[in-house]
Parts: C-alpha cells; sequence; structure tokens
C-alpha cells in the first residue's frame, strides 16, 4: 500500500491513502540502517509504501522526495532533522515582540528554504500589540524582504481578515514554522475551522512562548491545500554548507558574487575587491543581510 505521511510523533506515523483511509504506521528498521544521518529518515509530508498487519502498519519504503528542509537535530551531533518533505512553500511566522523574533533567524529560516529551491512565505503577526514605531519597523522589513522575492504580510492571527494569506497557500503544501509563542496555532485555526491546535500564552518574564505543538502534523484544507505545522523552533542550524555555498542562497548575493576579483573563491569577508561588501556599503544590500551571512559562514559547527 502506498500513502502520505500526515502526522509524526517520533515512534508512530499516521499515513493517509488515496481514499482517505487513516493508518497508524511504525518504521521497519532497515529503513533506519542505510546510512541516512537524519533523526526522522520518515517525515510528515514523505510518500512511502507500507505493509498492514492486524490494522497496524509497517512503513517499507520512502517514495522519492521532490524536495524537503532540513534543521541541524538538537540531539545527536552530526544529524540532521527533516521539518517536512515535498513542500511547494516554507512560511515563517514571526513577531517583533513577545517574542522577539530575530533577524538572524528569520534570514537562517530563509537560506535553508532556499538551498531547496522552496518559494518562501513570512507572516508578521501580532500587529495589534506593536506601536507606531514598531508598525514601521514591519513595513521596513517587509520592503526588504519582498526586494529579495519573499512573499510577506503583516497580520493579527485573532483580528485580521486573512483572506489573502489563504489565498497564497490555496493549492499548495506548505511548512509552518516559527518560534514557540508567534501564534503559529491561533493563525492556522483562524485560517481553517477543520484545524483545533492547542494554543499558549507567552510569559511575561521571559517574553517566550511554551511548546503547545509537540510533533509535526499535516492539515488539509481541502483537496488541493495542505498545511504542515510544525513544533516551535528555539534555533535553527544550517546543515551541509560550505562557506562558498552559503551566499548561493541569499539571492542579493547571488546576482553579483561572481563579480568580485576572486569570482567563486570569494568568501566576501577580507579578500579585496569584493562586489558583495561593495554592495554593502553602498546600500545595495541590508546590513542586516550581510550581518546575518557573517554569522552563517562563522557558525561552522552547525554547518557540519
Amino acid at each position: 500500500m502506498e500513502g502520505l505521511v500526515m502526522r509524526s510523533t517520533g515512534s508512530f506515523y499516521d499515513v493517509m491513502t488515496a481514499d482517505g483511509q487513516r493508518y497508524n504506521c511504525r518504521v521497519r528498521g532497515k529503513i533506519r540502517l542505510e546510512g541516512i544521518k537524519e533523526t526522522n529518515p520518515v517525515a510528515v509530508g514523505d510518500r512511502v509504501e507500507f505493509d498492514l498487519l492486524n490494522d497496524i502498519g509497517n512503513i517499507t519504503a520512502i517514495l522519492p522526495r521532490e524536495n524537503h528542509i532540513l534543521r541541524k537535530s538538537v540531539k545527536k551531533k552530526g544529524h540532521s532533522h527533516v521539518l517536512a518533505a515535498n513542500i511547494d512553500q516554507a512560511m515563517l511566522v514571526v513577531t517583533l515582540a513577545f517574542p522577539r523574533t530575530s533577524l538572524g533567524f528569520i534570514d537562517r529560516f530563509l537560506v535553508s528554504a532556499e538551498s531547496f529551491r522552496i518559494p518562501q512565505v513570512i507572516v508578521f503577526n501580532k500587529k495589534d500589540l506593536l506601536d507606531n514605531d514598531s508598525l514601521e519597523e514591519v513595513l521596513a522589513l517587509m520592503r526588504l524582504y519582498q526586494g529579495i522575492g519573499v512573499t510577506c504580510f503583516s497580520v493579527s492571527a485573532k483580528r485580521s481578515d486573512l483572506d489573502e494569506l489563504k489565498r497564497t497557500l490555496h493549492n499548495k503544501t506548505t511548512l509552518v514554522a516559527g518560534h514557540s509563542g508567534v501564534g503559529k496555532s491561533t493563525l492556522l485555526n483562524s485560517i481553517s475551522p477543520e484545524i483545533k491546535q492547542t494554543t499558549g500564552d507567552v510569559s511575561s518574564f521571559t517574553e517566550k512562548g511554551t511548546h503547545t505543538t509537540t510533533f509535526a502534523e499535516m492539515f488539509r484544507i481541502d483537496d488541493t491545500t495542505y498545511v504542515i505545522d510544525t513544533p516551535g523552533v528555539k534555533e535553527l542550524g544550517l546543515v551541509d554548507m560550505t562557506e562558498q555555498e552559503i551566499s548561493d542562497y541569499l539571492p542579493e548575493m547571488r546576482e553579483l558574487r561572481l563579480d568580485c576579483k576572486f569570482g567563486a573563491r570569494c568568501i566576501h569577508i577580507n579578500e579585496p575587491g569584493c562586489r558583495i561588501k561593495e554592495a554593502v556599503t553602498n546600500g545595495e544590500i541590508a546590513l542586516s543581510r550581510y550581518e546575518s551571512y557573517l554569522s552563517m559562514v562563522a557558525d561552522d559547527d552547525n554547518r557540519k
């Protein structure tokens, strides 16, 4: 039998077949012995083959993926964790306060998605909690990221009209990620009455959210539209990228990097005749993006 992995709890997987039937499945051991350096070789969004025995399925094979998005495993050194597979776009929900999402985290997420050529969406949530200065900051960030091809929204999950966001999700499978407390679950609940995720509050002391989503799960909005909710991500370590590769995944740097004196060998830090450093100085590339780039290049342990 073949099916689509709709939910992963780490030990068991809900797999849906083409006729809409769901089966509780486990992974047959040998799949984990094929040299896959992933803590979860089967991920939500995977298409799999499985055998059924006494109402419990055994996943025997993972069908070829169109793509997937990774993060560094926080539990096992040298391994990665698959956030989702076979997705059409990756949506990051962020907030400027309660809790604040750093620009470095945003840029790492965008680079991770871009490395697999997955289109990106940023949703700036909780606009109803922002003062005028913060609203101006959101608008400036939206202009920055829209300028490099990222779709952006500024919303209040509890109060905004979300029709435009729903149109962006329509007819696609979308990964939804973000820190705990940014309102992912509230946003998804507002998008579809079929989604009933548990929501939590942000601590006024730490200004951080609590984990209400404990495992990845795909929700069907209609016959062609799916969203994948993921547990809150604290950090996002890059996987399997060399220093030279990272600039390929920042579009504004990718367009200019071959104009550097040393071409593809340039790491855009101390080299003379670097077109990227010139672009930062004259404002063609935002300083915040260059600083994020420097952080990613320096984070050698995360990438490996």
